[in-house]
């Protein structure tokens, strides 16, 4: 699973690329949700997604999560934005060619998803301790609630 299998980057990573593509779109639903399961596994919580949404540059994220994080926001904007210098970028502080292929299908993803619970008119709560009560259950048990997703 994307979000939740194997991967050098970890669950909490990849949670915060759905979560900042998420926002970029203004995907209110998504961008909540996901943001509450990044927080949920980053030690720095709520307040490092918070950073990284207002100030990308001067979050205190790795540079290769910046980097990525960059390719991301790319990909939002649309996949041929991301080009040759983003790619290198990412690779000379240490990311995958595995990381950036993720990374393009998070984000891609995303976009998809973002659109599809908008185009439905998905109700969003205003209230974070749903998305949190929300979180405990994938950091748990995972996206389809067996605890070998974990």
């Amino acid at each position: 699973m994307l979000l939740r299998g194997e991967s050098t980057l970890t669950p909490g990573e990849r949670e915060l690329i759905a979560a900042y593509v998420s926002g970029l779109n203004e995907c209110r639903f998504c961008f909540s949700c996901h943001a509450a399961f990044a927080a949920a596994q980053l030690p720095e919580g709520m307040a490092l997604i918070e950073q990284v949404r207002a100030d990308l540059e001067r979050a205190p994220v790795s540079t290769k999560m910046k980097a990525l994080l960059k390719i991301a926001a790319a990909v939002q904007e649309g996949g041929r934005n991301v080009d040759e210098n983003d790619v290198t970028a990412a690779r000379e502080v240490g990311a995958t060619d595995l990381e950036i292929h993720d990374t393009v299908l998070i984000a891609a993803a995303f976009c998809m998803f973002n659109r599809y619970v908008d185009g439905l008119a998905t109700l969003a709560p205003d209230d974070r301790s749903f998305y949190a009560r929300q979180a405990e259950v994938i950091v748990s048990a995972g996206y389809r609630g067996s605890p070998a997703e974990t």
